[in-house]
């Protein structure tokens, strides 16, 4: 005879075999997320702007439009550039911002309307002082990373315990289920990188 525990380990894998099947993206031709910036430097101050173009699929899209909230991780790095040699790292911000969707409000990234929607996510814009006048014909280049994540293994944990009346704790998941926590999280991610040259004003 089969006692709970195994009846639980049973529910919890077809909830999480169908979460996987409803949110995995569909694999189907989109357009590819793009990441860009433009930057600009006056005397020691580097102002830059970056965008994430395309980051949205229609499935995170659909996802998102039905309540949840994206998770937008931003990586800014500033480099120096020097003749026959690695760029030198100058100065680096990273920053955590929060895309979400309402039915009155619409589109709104940490708040602020998008009024032309998630196509084209202008992010939040960063400014650097340097430590010293750059000397003349210096040049320095911005590298922009950004990942888009619209659930996390913890949260679909805690969807899965609900689900299952909390029958099963965390700490007493199996490896597999963690695994397979991650995997649809993982397929929930969507992530670019870019660069620019800083223009001198």
């Amino acid at each position: 005879m089969r006692g709970p525990g195994t009846r639980a380990r049973r529910r919890l894998g077809a909830v999480l075999v169908a979460a996987l099947g409803l949110l995995a993206p569909r694999a189907r031709a989109e357009e590819s997320p793009r990441a860009t910036c433009s930057a600009t430097r006056l005397g020691r101050r580097v102002v830059v702007r970056p965008e994430a173009l395309a980051l949205v699929a229609p499935e995170l899209e659909r996802l998102m439009r039905l309540g949840l909230a994206g998770r937008l991780e931003l990586e800014l790095t500033l480099l120096r550039r020097r003749p026959l040699w690695f760029s030198e790292r100058v100065e680096a911000t990273r920053l955590t911002q929060v895309l979400g969707y309402s039915r009155t409000e619409g589109w709104a990234l940490d708040g602020r309307p998008l009024g032309a929607g998630p196509g084209t996510l202008e992010l939040e814009r960063v400014a650097w002082v340097l430590e010293e006048e750059p000397e003349e014909g210096e040049t320095f280049v911005v590298e922009v990373g950004v990942q888009l994540q619209v659930v996390t293994p913890t949260s679909l944990g805690k969807v899965a315990t609900w689900l299952t009346q909390g029958e099963k704790t965390e700490a007493e998941r199996s490896a597999l289920t963690r695994g397979l926590l991650r995997t649809v999280a993982e397929d929930l991610t969507r992530g670019a990188e870019g660069r620019c040259s800083v223009q001198s004003l």
